[in-house]
């Protein structure tokens, strides 16, 4: 059992028989009243958040978990198959599972959340920043580099994102996995 105080970004806790992550608090003292916490928590199994407040001293239940490395090798029907780093054991997870699974390219190590308890795969991120290259994109013209306008652009694993006119074929950039923005271009 945790107090709720004690929720931070990345605790799993179980409520109403279900496995929650919490992806989002604050700590919020009104003018009158009691410290409450609010909490955003995602669902490990169907994805759902939901926005739930707490008092402060409210008792949860904690859910132990263990995070491991393991590396993207390939998708087939069961799933995307992942490899853990240190047992070479190979493993298949649901792409719903995984944060980021739109930028993710084979090779590419993840980091897998395990119940302790019976070592059920509760979730799967990917790295917050990763490097891809640009495959498709309407050339930039010289001199584009002075305004904030934006243009799409389709990496190398298929997904599109919105990146400055500069930016064009063939280059490596950055991009946030959590919500897909371009966060600069990457010299190799």
């Amino acid at each position: 059992m945790i107090n709720s105080q004690e929720i931070k970004i990345g605790t799993c806790i179980r409520m109403d028989g279900k496995i929650w992550t919490c992806i989002d608090f604050q700590h919020r003292k009104p003018g009158k009243g009691n410290t409450v916490m609010i909490t955003k928590l995602k669902n490990v199994a169907d994805g759902r958040v939901l926005e739930r407040t707490f008092q402060v001293g409210f008792k949860l239940e904690d859910v132990r978990v263990e995070r491991r490395p393991y590396q993207y090798l390939y998708e087939d029907t069961t799933g995307m198959i992942l490899m853990n780093q240190e047992t070479f054991e190979q493993i298949p997870v649901g792409k719903q599972q995984i944060t980021g699974v739109d930028f993710m390219k084979e090779s590419d190590i993840v980091e897998v959340v395990t119940d302790t308890s019976d070592g059920t795969i509760l979730l799967a991120e990917m790295p917050v920043k990763t490097n891809l290259h640009v495959a498709h994109s309407e050339p930039g013209i010289k001199g584009d580099t002075a305004t904030n306008a934006t243009k799409p652009a389709t990496l190398e694993t298929g997904v599109e994102v919105r990146v400055p006119l500069f930016i064009n074929e063939g280059d490596l950039i950055q991009v946030d996995t959590r919500d897909g923005s371009y966060l600069g271009r990457v010299k190799e």
